[in-house]
């Protein structure tokens, strides 16, 4: 027993994530796709940090953040159980091909920015909370009638969607892991494990992203505007983003494909380029700034309505 608890763990620390091959057994693989799966939810990842981030930051509640990615990863992982079984069966050819990539960065942008105008009825764009683009609506400011709480199908949708965008851990999980399994019936499995990987970062994440919509001060009402205003924003701003870039991949490949190695032996870190700068840009730039710019505002309002 102790001999083959020595084993397991040789093998749990042999594992080379960052290009994993011959692996032998079932345990390797699964642990395998678990741990890939882990650093796929907490790496900077075009196809979930953008999505994650904006339904966690507009449900405002911790618990509801980590239901938002709860929802989003489920609907992922079961495409990725999909996938794998597909990959196994000599498939993956069929969705693995870049022009399919850019395709899915032009849809997911799509049901980003759809939804992102779902969130804000009106004047999404008028709302961004940038002074060069910042415009009042008097009406607005005393009224959250042009604010739509996200519909919980809405994580979901788009974690099966932008699953199907692949990367270097989509290839590993098609190339490696699902075939390892040397079964049809059972070359689901992998990519299930994967999913709840990332799944586990993600609900994490969630929970994060949306106990910082709370700890900010302010009322109830306020917290809803800042996280759905933030939310909105950040769907609708990098829903944009996603479908610039999925052209700009599909008509100028060599343009899109220009990146930096940061020399980091880990995937989504280990260079910086298209994918990462979409992270960079929704999250980052649009999400982060609108909910700081639109804390300060709730503050001022608030203080104002002190000092009357």
């Amino acid at each position: 027993m102790r001999e083959d608890i020595y084993v397991l763990l040789t093998q749990i620390v042999a594992l080379n994530l960052w290009n994993p091959t011959h692996l032998a057994g079932w345990v390797a693989i699964l642990v395998t796709s678990l741990l890939l799966g882990m650093v796929h939810g907490i790496t900077p990842d075009e196809h979930t940090w953008p999505i994650t981030f904006s339904y966690a930051i507009g449900s405002y509640s911790t618990k509801k953040g980590i239901k938002s990615g709860l929802i989003f990863s489920l609907a992922f992982t079961i495409q990725r159980a999909i996938a794998s079984e597909l990959a196994y069966l000599g498939l993956s050819r069929v969705y693995t091909f870049a022009s399919l990539n850019n395709i899915i960065y032009i849809v997911v942008g799509l049901l980003m920015a759809i939804a992102g105008l779902f969130i804000v009825k009106r004047g999404t764009i008028l709302h961004f909370d940038l002074p060069f683009l910042k415009k009042h609506h008097e009406k607005d400011n005393l009224t959250d009638s042009w604010l739509n709480d996200p519909k919980p199908w809405m994580p979901a949708v788009h974690g099966f969607v932008a699953g199907w965008g692949f990367g270097a851990f989509a290839l590993i999980l098609y190339t490696v892991l699902a075939p390892g399994t040397h079964s049809a019936a059972f070359a689901w499995v992998p990519g299930a494990v994967f999913g709840i990987g990332t799944m586990l970062m993600q609900m994490i994440a969630g929970g994060l992203f949306g106990y910082i919509a709370i700890r900010r001060g302010l009322k109830e009402d306020a917290v809803r505007r800042v996280a759905l205003k933030t939310a909105g924003n950040t769907l609708t701003w990098g829903g944009v983003a996603f479908i610039i870039g999925g052209i700009i991949s599909e008509l100028l490949p060599n343009v899109a494909g220009i990146n930096f190695s940061t020399g980091i032996k880990v995937h989504n870190l280990d260079s910086i380029g298209l994918p990462f700068m979409l992270v960079i840009l929704s999250v980052i730039i649009v999400g982060m700034t609108t909910l700081i710019l639109g804390t300060k505002e709730e503050f001022r309002k608030l203080n104002s309505t002190k000092s009357l």
